[in-house]
C-alpha cells in the first residue's frame, strides 16, 4: 500500500480533529487558501515554519511532515512515512482517557468478531 500524500495527511488530519478549512488555517496562522493548495497537493515542499505551524494545529507530528515533504530528519534519514505512523498520530492525539478506553474496547471486540467469523469460514 503506497503512503498518503501530504495534503491527504492534513485532510485526514483536519476532519479527525473537526476542525473546517478556516479553522485550521487560522489555528496555523495560514490563508484558507494556501490551506486549499496544499491539501490539493498544488504545493510540493512547504518551508518547515509552515509544517511546524501545521504540526501544532493538526496535532500531527513535525518529523512525519517534514518526510512526506521530502525533507531529511535528522537521527533517521532512511525511514519512510507509514500510514499508520502520521493517521494514527492524528487520531489519538487530544483523546480523553474514557474516549482511548472505549476505542481499545471496540478494537478488541472488533478483532475478536473478525477472527471468529474468519474461523467459521475455515471448515465451511
Amino acid at each position: 500500500m503506497m503512503a498518503p500524500s501530504f495534503g491527504a495527511v492534513l485532510k485526514q488530519a483536519r476532519a479527525v480533529r473537526g476542525l473546517s478549512a478556516v479553522e485550521a488555517s487560522r489555528a496555523a496562522g495560514i490563508s484558507p487558501a494556501y490551506l486549499g493548495k496544499l491539501e490539493n497537493d498544488a504545493v510540493k515542499r512547504p518551508s518547515p515554519h509552515v509544517l511546524h505551524q501545521l504540526s501544532e494545529a493538526l496535532a500531527v507530528p513535525y518529523a512525519e511532515l517534514m518526510r512526506l515533504c521530502g525533507y531529511r530528519v535528522p537521527g533517521d534519514p532512511d525511514r519512510k512515512p507509514a500510514d499508520s505512523d502520521v493517521i494514527g498520530a492524528a487520531l489519538f492525539a487530544g483523546l480523553t482517557d474514557d474516549e482511548r478506553d472505549e476505542l481499545l474496547e471496540y478494537l478488541a471486540w472488533y478483532r475478536a468478531r473478525r477472527r471468529s467469523s474468519r474461523g467459521a469460514h475455515v471448515g465451511s
